[in-house]
């Protein structure tokens, strides 16, 4: 019984947890955005790639 009350009244544990799902909230957060941002960056140099290479061929 004593060491139920000692669990209940030591919140290290639970505060570890919650910063823990707060750095996993971010980390998804932050691949979903890195991952958009990649689509858009490959787009871009693609179309560069082939703009330069219809200037090349056009000379």
């Amino acid at each position: 019984m004593r060491f139920i009350k000692k669990l209940r009244r030591n919140e290290k544990g639970a505060t570890a947890i919650e910063y823990g799902l707060i750095a996993a909230l971010i980390a998804v957060a932050a691949i979903a955005a890195m991952q958009g941002m990649g689509e858009q960056l490959k787009a871009t140099f693609t179309k560069t790639s082939t703009e330069m290479a219809k200037g090349v061929a056009g000379n």
